[in-house]
């Protein structure tokens, strides 16, 4: 398994700790206030934040947390107001990594996120320089249980998703971005509990990282979700399962 859907596995496990959910449940906030101020307040209406409120609840953030940050964003609570950012660039062994921000100050995150590059032997790059390499998907994280790969696969086709993946116990669904909705609905129904559904950038090529460069493409990964304004990380890293393990 290679890039974002390697790194959704390492993050799974990570998110276990009490700093992680702290770390998340900022960034899910950030999410829900832009999400509601780009599209207003009405998850029925604002598939945005729908999906954001979706991720809140998953990560188990109280509904108290969630009424605040749409208030904050359709401005009946006074809040932060958040620019969207994407950077590109190139990690370890040419890695290629979409890294995408909310800041209240764009010079402070761009000069923090060239840093956290250059120390960890990666490179910042111009708009358009990556991102050809991946597409918009959406993906639906489900824990296998005591079901089969065969009979999640055929569960997910059923639903409309377009394809699976199962790792450590944890199965990653993949669809059309406008399908999100209805295959999670789809799964929901068949029993599956839902972990996540969210819109990802999905690599459509590899690059096998191996040896020290691989330490440092994890490190480079950790920094960049450890920073306060990074809201995803999506890479086409390829790593070796064996080498992976020792990393961790």
């Amino acid at each position: 398994m290679a890039g974002h859907s390697k790194w959704k596995q390492i993050k799974h496990k990570k998110a276990k700790n009490d700093a992680a959910r702290g770390k998340i449940f900022t960034k899910l906030i950030k999410e829900i206030t832009v999400a509601a101020r780009q599209g207003g307040g009405d998850e029925a209406a604002n598939a945005r934040l729908r999906t954001a409120i979706q991720a809140a609840r998953a990560a188990n953030m109280p509904q108290t947390n969630i009424d605040r940050a749409i208030k904050k964003g359709t401005g009946e609570l006074p809040g932060v107001s958040y620019d969207e950012i994407t950077y590109e660039g190139y990690g370890p062994g040419g890695a290629a990594l979409i890294v995408e921000c909310l800041t209240d100050n764009k010079n402070r995150t761009v000069a923090e996120v060239r840093h956290i590059f250059s120390k960890c032997n990666g490179n910042l790059g111009e708009s358009g320089s990556v991102a050809w390499m991946f597409e918009r998907k959406g993906e639906i994280t489900v824990m296998q249980g005591d079901r089969s790969e065969d009979d999640l696969m055929e569960l997910a086709l059923e639903a409309g998703a377009d394809d699976l993946s199962v790792e450590d116990g944890v199965a990653l669904i993949t669809c059309a971005p406008e399908s999100l909705d209805a295959v999670k609905k789809g799964l929901e129904a068949a029993g599956l509990e839902i972990e996540s559904a969210e819109l990802v950038m999905s690599a459509q090529n590899t690059i096998k990282v191996e040896g020290k460069q691989a330490e440092q493409m994890i490190k480079l990964m950790e920094r960049l979700e450890d920073h306060d304004d990074v809201q995803n990380v999506y890479s086409n890293f390829d790593i070796d399962p064996e080498v992976l393990a020792e990393l961790e």
